[in-house]
């Protein structure tokens, strides 16, 4: 994983997992730091704006709050075998992103664990911390595939 900027004190090296990457990058911020923002760098397209509304959410309550979109697929939850286990009601799911915002002490606790999940919001969650869904962004997009990279060159103008 790469190394983690924090700062004008240079870099935090990466893990061998995402949650032990941010464990490291944790394990650099000032104790004193009140909300951590955890932000993914497959996502170069995260505004000022929306750090903004994911601090501001923590500002007003929450233990972490993360932009999401809403899911317009039909999504089934499968079994090993690929059976069809359920369906859930799509209005009641959104894709989340980063950057997600937290309480410096809640995210310090959710990691305090050594627990791994795809997100840091996830670890806060599992321990009973109160996360909130704020609007994300669809040019928020997380650059995976080539054609996500494709996509990220045409929307900033390089071939």
């Amino acid at each position: 994983m790469p190394a983690a900027d924090v700062g004008n004190e240079g870099g935090v090296a990466g893990g061998a997992t995402r949650s032990e990457s941010v464990r490291n990058g944790l394990a650099a911020v000032p104790n004193d730091a009140s909300i951590i923002c955890v932000h993914d760098a497959a996502r170069p397209f995260a505004t000022a704006d929306l750090y903004a509304t994911v601090v501001g959410a923590v500002i007003a309550g929450a233990d972490c709050a993360v932009p999401g979109i809403l899911v317009t697929d039909t999504i089934k939850v499968v079994d090993e075998a690929g059976r069809v286990v359920s369906t859930p009601d799509r209005v009641t799911l959104r894709a989340v992103q980063t950057p997600q915002a937290f309480r410096s002490t809640v995210l310090r606790a959710a990691h305090a664990s050594a627990a791994e999940g795809t997100d840091d919001a996830a670890l806060v969650e599992a321990m009973g911390g109160m996360v909130v869904v704020v609007a994300g962004s669809e040019d928020n997009r997380k650059i995976t595939y080539p054609e996500d990279l494709e996509w990220a060159r045409s929307k900033v103008g390089v071939a």
